[in-house]
């Protein structure tokens, strides 16, 4: 019943308000405009930001969570004329129209970017667990030619989302940021950390239970409480529809239930949507093409499901809509991808650098059962030269003691700190499986009960209360952090699993969960960030999570994909779920190369997985994070044979050569607010095929990367943006002019992956960890053809040192007209490692030289001890 009661709530009609410009008023920090009811505070944040703010009563209970940077407030002036109220900003002018109210936002050149629909801003007075709340909406108008993206990471394979609709909830593979991205110049961030729906569908396809279908059959799946197994039956449901008008249609499934199994919809006997996994988020969308008249429907899905069907046609507009607010809050951000993400990360908190070792090979599997299978895998990834920096613990070692116990069970894990010490002998860091739920009957968790600690009738700690949070860390550092010396965090379920924080009080039974459903992940990484920040100084911290919120990056949090399939088509979800996740300007991101669910025993000699998992490879050798990990599998490369095994090498090798590359990107992340994963709107914002391209993407300023995600492809057409120069295929050096489409030579060893004409990449040696020895001799390539830059970072790349300055950059620039490299003057200052001399290894590619992974033959070797070079090509 409270399902329904809710959903019915969220459906009855919604009216605006009378928005009639009555009066206005300028502040040193905002503008206050008066309306017949309400009133709208416009607040300028940065030279090219606003926020917008209306209520009725501008009471907002809700702690400020996102934005926690003090920015100085820019200059703006406020003008007025018959019909409009300007405020303008340098790099943005907003306009309020004095008679109905609504806004709309032009750039530093004047062009009008985006705009309110007239009588789109809607308040509607609701309540949750007997509070108080207002229904809060937004529309906004879009341009037929626009692209959209964002959202975050989804599973409903689109990369360009304009009109599809989602329900944004943090579910297991899901991770819900409210956050846009325009091709028209401009992000929207919509501030409420409860449930959203983008671009709400709120016709229904009333549906009928019609029997079951198939065979039932039992699966081993994973859960809160470990490994258990269930019988799933499907179920059939039917219903139909009628519309007016022949036209493109959204469609949003939802299954009933807390997580589906399947999602699998016909219309008219047409296959919409067909997509299985054990576990899936309870909704998903899609777009088709209807003629008017009446269609049947046809949802298959689990037989206990209680499946709903949500239609409208599609128009150009954009629409936010959150059942649980006090006020409607959003914040607008003018420029391209990086202006936007930059000006996003000065007021929410720049990501810190990630340890150096975090960004070599993670290794995970579900999982080693004792401290000598763990050791005994580490040592042979020593023996067989397959490099390899990081091993993951994954749960239940506490064993007897309970879940999350804090705890190794010493029959399985006899003496945790010698592990860990043999782990730092072979250079080799350990990462363990730690959650946010903790078994009631263990130790820790009486104490916990005791103090009323949980998030009622859960497991889960209630982390909005600030005692819970100081007591799980009081915990957490004592039992595992000082003791064992452990070097990073895997805080799995964070969303919380199962969406518990629906009808229950948090922060000591003060808040409804609702009005926080979606920040419970931010507030268990904060936790872990600082309280390691405070007992581990000088150890920086590496947080791997399964859910994540805007914000979240200042907290050195990276997300997984979490529990997914497989197949081809998992694959190349995981693409867009990870580009749309990016593009929200949280960098850190990565998945479980080969799938987390895998076929059993049989992928260690089905030559067909062998295909799936080295394309899985690939692509995570050109993520930000190179990770395997499988369920129940025992996932070390040589179990899958001397294939594989040398493949994977090859692709470990490359990620190891690209170290220079990739470090000095996470550094322009930290210090420049960039973005490694690149969507191509990024780079190509103009170029509309480029828009078009699910499976491609830019790794950092040089690489094009188009990871093959199809089976049995020896070419790929890889579309190659319109660019002011070339493009160089990386591995024969050719070169191709941009906006066109080329096929690409694709076996099995090779990822299509381009460079744009103008980079410059350092490639370092090969080596089996990340110190294994100073890079005193980098391979540069210079990919002439037009000009370009890159600066070379370096630190000590293990503590927080480079905070105060202790690290170096040192700039390289390709002229084009002159044909030459300029080595600029070290930058930065003397730090434990700094390599003061240093022989660089100056290749010009060509289809000659400097192509693949190998060592390039050196046309020009210089020694640099950090002063200005020039380097004349002859």
């Amino acid at each position: 019943m409270k399902k329904i009661t809710i959903l019915f709530v969220f459906l009855i009609p919604i009216f605006c308000i009378g928005q009639v410009v009555k009066s206005y008023k300028k502040y040193k920090d905002k503008v206050i405009i008066a309306f017949d009811k309400g009133e709208l505070y416009l607040s300028p944040l940065t030279e090219n930001t606003v926020r917008i703010q209306y209520g009725l009563e501008m009471k907002n209970q809700i702690p400020e969570l996102v934005f926690t940077s003090k920015v100085k407030v820019p200059d703006f002036k406020v003008s007025e004329s018959n019909s409009l109220i300007e405020i303008a900003i340098s790099k943005m002018i907003i306009a309020v129209d004095k008679k109905t109210g609504s806004l709309s936002y032009r750039n530093h050149e004047g062009k009008v970017f985006l705009s309110e629909k007239p009588d789109s801003r809607i308040l509607k007075p609701s309540s949750v667990q007997g509070v108080p709340c207002q229904i809060v909406e937004q529309g906004f108008s879009t341009l037929p030619d626009e692209y959209i993206f964002g959202t975050g990471q989804f599973q409903d394979g689109y990369l360009n989302i304009k009109g599809l609709p989602r329900r944004l909830t943090q579910v297991n593979t899901q991770i819900a940021i409210p956050f846009i991205m325009s091709s028209k110049g401009y992000g929207l961030l919509w501030h409420n950390y409860g449930l959203t729906d983008f671009n709400p569908a709120d016709s229904i396809v009333k549906l009928k239970p019609a029997g079951i279908s198939g065979e039932a059959i039992t699966v081993a799946v994973t859960t809160t409480n470990g490994t258990q197994k269930e019988t799933r039956q499907d179920g059939v449901f039917i219903g139909n529809f009628t519309i007016k008008d022949t036209d493109e249609y959204a469609i949003l499934l939802d299954v009933g239930q807390k997580m589906a199994r399947k999602w699998q919809l016909t219309i008219d006997g047409k296959e919409v949507l067909n997509f299985k996994n054990h576990w899936l988020p309870p909704t998903t969308s899609t777009l088709v093409k209807l003629t008017a008249g009446k269609h049947e429907i046809t949802v298959t899905g689990e037989k206990n499901d209680l499946p709903v069907v949500y239609y409208r046609k599609i128009t150009n507009e954009t629409v936010f809509r959150s059942p649980v607010a006090s006020i409607l809050d959003y914040v607008v951000f003018a420029g391209n991808s990086d202006e936007v993400i930059s000006s996003y990360r000065n007021l929410t908190g720049q990501a810190p650098l990630m340890p150096i070792w975090a960004l070599g090979y993670i290794h995970c599997r579900e999982r080693f059962t004792t401290q000598d299978d763990l050791l005994e895998n580490a040592r042979a990834f020593r023996e067989k030269k397959l490099p390899m920096d990081l091993i993951v613990q994954d749960w239940q070692y506490w064993g007897k003691y309970g879940w999350n116990s804090m705890k190794f069970d010493e029959e399985l894990y006899p003496n945790p700190s010698a592990m860990v010490k043999e782990l730092h002998q072979m250079n080799m860091r350990l990462m363990l499986s730690v959650w946010s739920k903790i078994d009631k009957e263990s130790v820790v968790g009486k104490e916990f009960s005791n103090k009323k600690y949980y998030i009622p009738n859960t497991e889960w700690v209630d982390f909005f209360n600030p005692d819970a949070a100081n007591y799980y860390w009081k915990n957490f550092s004592k039992k595992l952090l000082k003791p064992y010396e452990i070097d990073a965090w895997w805080q799995d379920a964070t969303e919380p699993e199962n969406d518990d924080l629906v009808n229950r009080k948090i922060n000591n039974g003060t808040i409804p969960g609702e009005q926080m459903r979606n920040v419970y992940p931010m507030y268990v990484t904060k936790t872990v960030y600082e309280g390691s920040r405070k007992d581990a100084p000088d150890k920086r911290v590496f947080i791997l999570t399964r859910s994540g919120f805007s914000g979240q990056q200042r907290y050195a949090a990276a997300v997984w994909t979490g529990d997914v399939g497989n197949d081809w088509e998992t694959l190349r979800r995981q693409l867009t779920a990870g580009l749309n996740y990016s593009i929200t300007g949280l960098p850190w991101w990565t998945f479980d190369a080969g799938g987390f669910f895998r076929p059993g025993k049989s992928q260690f000699t089905d030559t067909k997985f062998h295909e799936r998992f080295l394309r899985w490879f690939q692509l995570a050798t050109f993520s930000p994070l190179q990770r395997v990990h499988g369920y129940e599998t025992n996932t070390e490369f040589w179990r899958y044979g001397e294939k594989v095994e040398a493949e994977s090498l090859k692709y470990l090798n490359f990620r190891y050569r690209l170290l220079p590359y990739i470090y000095s990107q996470a550094a322009d992340i930290t210090f420049k607010n960039g973005t490694l994963m690149r969507p191509l709107i990024m780079d190509f914002a103009n170029d509309t095929k480029a828009l078009q391209q699910k499976y491609e993407y830019m790794f950092g300023p040089a690489f094009l990367v188009a990871p093959v995600v199809s089976e049995g492809m020896e070419n790929w057409d890889v579309y190659l943006p319109e660019n002011q120069s070339v493009w160089f295929n990386f591995w024969t050096g050719k070169q191709y002019k941009g906006g066109q489409t080329i096929q690409t030579a694709s076996s099995l060893s090779t990822i299509p992956l381009y460079v744009k004409s103008g980079s410059v990449i350092p490639m370092g040696e090969k080596i089996q960890y990340t110190n294994e020895k100073p890079a005193e001799n980098l391979e540069i390539r210079i990919y002439t053809g037009s000009d370009g830059k890159f600066e070379l970072y370096e630190d000590e790349g293990v503590n927080y040192n480079y905070e105060k300055g202790a690290f170096s950059i040192i700039p390289f620039e390709w002229n084009e007209q002159k044909q030459t490299l300029t080595i600029g003057k070290r930058k930065g200052k003397i730090f434990n490692g700094l390599i003061e001399n240093r022989v660089f290894n100056i290749v010009w590619v060509n289809e000659s030289n400097g192509v693949g992974l190998e060592k390039a033959e050196t046309n020009i070797s210089v020694k640099y001890i950090g002063n200005n070079i020039d380097i004349l090509r002859e």
